[in-house]
């Protein structure tokens, strides 16, 4: 229904918009937190420079990768050498802490409140910063997951183990062919458990998640609910940002904020009850731990 209306940019300062947000936290009867990849960006997972550039080196000069993301998605001629990138991917993003306190940061200022979380990132940080399990909900998979490539069954896979086996074993760009992940049931390749087509499988877990997200919902219903988003950007809209903002014009109670380098923005229908902060994640959480 936004669609067809401007959206419009917050005209307050930062810092009067950060301290309203602040007196939000502190009044709101729940906090829904929806998260997209400027988080983890603002935490120090990124694709690109330096990082991508310490951990990639052998591929970028071989076929002129220019950031991790895309490089994911190059057809490799063997499994051999997909799992060897894959593995460097996975480890580095999933199976090692990003380098800045941005989502430990969140939960102090959360930790005390009724809150949930509903993330596309696939990188688990919710849960490395101490994050309570039952209240993530992970629509678009994750990095630590596989599933049949088939699929055969409607099952997910632990691959931490072999992961760290395929990075300390990989030789010239490649892994031993035993460390190539199969399905146990059909024999055929694994893939990662990440939303690209209608395979993507849906497992137990991701069902029972997705439970304990309607039902918070549910709960809250009409109460004074901060519907807040973080680093979400407009490639899928519909999972977090689209429903928030409908949320929001069907409760007069609620509140949507954003923070965001680029896509802090509102539709008018909600405009009066809506706190947008133009400026980076980690710093803005910072600030308000200090308020």
């Amino acid at each position: 229904m936004f669609l067809r209306t401007p959206i419009t940019k917050s005209t307050s300062t930062c810092w009067d918009r950060l301290s309203r947000l602040k007196q939000e936290l502190s009044t709101a009867d729940a906090v829904l937190i929806g998260a997209g990849a400027g988080l983890s960006t603002s935490a120090g997972f990124t694709y690109t420079g330096e990082r991508f550039e310490a951990n990639f080196g052998d591929f970028i000069q071989k076929y002129g990768f220019r950031d991790m993301y895309s490089g994911g998605f190059y057809p490799f001629t063997t499994l051999e050498e997909h799992w060897a990138y894959w593995s460097r991917y996975i480890y580095i993003n999933r199976h090692q802490n990003p380098p800045k306190s941005v989502y430990g940061d969140l939960l102090k200022l959360i930790q005390n409140t009724d809150y949930f979380v509903l993330t596309t990132n696939v990188d688990h940080c919710f849960q490395k910063a101490g994050f309570d399990k039952k209240r993530l909900f992970y629509t678009q998979g994750d990095y630590g997951l596989w599933q049949c490539s088939k699929p055969c069954c409607q099952k997910t896979y632990n691959n931490e183990k072999i992961i760290r086996m395929m990075v300390h074993q990989q030789k010239d760009m490649r892994i031993p062919s035993d460390l190539i992940p199969r399905c146990t049931i059909c024999g055929e390749p694994m893939v990662m458990n990440l939303r690209s087509d209608e395979r993507f499988v849906q497992d137990e877990g991701w069902y029972a998640a997705a439970g304990r997200y309607v039902d918070f919902l549910r709960r809250h219903q009409g109460l004074h609910i901060l519907f807040l988003e973080l680093g979400v950007g407009f490639n899928t809209p519909g999972i977090i940002k689209y429903p928030f903002w409908q949320a929001v014009q069907k409760n007069p109670h609620s509140i949507y904020a954003c923070i965001n380098t680029e896509y802090s923005v509102f539709p008018p229908e909600i405009e009066s009850r809506s706190i947008c902060i133009q400026a980076d994640i980690g710093e803005s959480l910072r600030y308000l731990l200090t308020l």
